[in-house]
Order: structure tokens, then sequence, then C-alpha cells
């Protein structure tokens, strides 16, 4: 085994253990979930509410964004995560300008954080960091998204490590420093994008 792949496999193995997930299914729909948070990194308005789908992984619901906005995101409150994983299942429903679902971890306020995230216009999984509002890209990599389906976005991240998988296919896993100690863990859409997302998972490695 690949030494990436063993530090990889240490980071989900220590943070099992100590993993939440979040259905979403005992929210009231129609709006934020209890112990969230929304907000927008740039101009426009985040919306995000729970509300029912059918086609939800765990029914009967989903936390749903679509506001527009450059960056709504929803951050889980309470959350302080430095070395751990994240995961969400998301279906990208609309969008002319983008389709994008993402995670976003070591978030320290709305314009600082990393995200990944996964675009069904574009058919590709990228990482980026946010620092002082302005989003910089690390790497892109082409990878089917298919629109109005579900997948897995995951992410594991230990020390200076990153490691992005989406549909249990690893397409980035790389290292980076730009934005270090603990911080909260959520979600993220871009522009005018619709998407569900539902089973959002994280932990932190022990």
């Amino acid at each position: 085994m690949k030494k990436s792949c063993i530090a990889v496999a240490t980071i989900f193995a220590a943070s099992a253990a100590s993993a939440e997930t979040v259905s979403f299914d005992t929210d009231s729909p129609g709006s934020l979930p209890m112990a969230w948070q929304e907000g927008v990194t740039g101009r426009g308005a985040a919306k995000w509410a729970v509300v029912q789908d059918e086609s939800a992984p765990s029914k009967p619901n989903v936390l749903r964004q679509n506001g527009v906005g450059s960056f709504p995101w929803c951050v889980r409150r309470g959350t302080a995560i430095e070395d751990g994983f994240v995961e969400v299942r998301f279906k990208a429903l609309a969008g002319s300008e983008d389709q994008a679902g993402g995670v976003v971890w070591r978030w320290k306020d709305g314009d600082n954080y990393y995200v990944a995230r996964a675009n069904a216009l574009e058919n590709n999984v990228s990482l980026y960091y946010t620092q002082n509002g302005r989003r910089i890209t690390i790497k892109y990599v082409d990878a089917p998204v298919a629109a109005k389906a579900w997948h897995t976005l995951r992410v594991e991240f230990s020390g200076s490590r990153i490691s992005v998988a989406l549909n249990g296919k690893t397409y980035i896993d790389l290292q980076d420093e730009h934005i270090k100690g603990a911080g909260a863990v959520g979600l993220w859409t871009k522009a005018d994008s619709v998407t569900a997302f539902d089973d959002f998972s994280f932990g932190a490695a022990k």
C-alpha cells in the first residue's frame, strides 16, 4: 500500500469511532435546522431549509439550498475539528450558472475555511481554501457528476494532508497548509445552485 493510502486509511480508522451523522429527519420542514448557522461568502443571500424529498437516501427529509449568492454555506454549530473527516450525500437539482454541492471544514468564519465540491455542470471535483473572503483554487480534477442523482462526497484531513473522494473514488490527495487549527464543518454551494443534502457525517481523529 502506498504511503498516502496508509495515511488516509489511518485517518478513517481514527475518526470513524467518533463519527456523527445528521439526517435532518427530526427537523421541521420549511426552516433552517436547529444547531446550524447559514450565511454567504461574498454577495447574495443563502436560503437553506429542510424539505421533504421522496428520493432522499434516508427519508423523509433533506436540507436544500436555493438562495442565490457567491458562495452560500451552512455550518454545524459547536463543531471544532482539526483532523478527521466530513462526508455528505448530495444531489444537484438546478442552476444555470452552477450546479455544485460541497463540504467545508476548519471553518473559522464566513471568510476563512477549506471547501471541496463536485459540479454537475462541469463534471469535476475541486479543492479550495477561502481566506479573507477570497476563494483560491488548489486543484481541479475531471470526474463524472450526474445532475439530479445522489452522490457521496467525502473529505479526510490530517495535518497538511487532504483527501477528496466522490462516490468512493479518491480524486484529490495532496498536502496544503493554508488553513490550520480546529474549525467547524458544514455544507456549501455556489451561485444559483439548487442542491439537496442528506446524511451529513463528520468525526474527529482521536
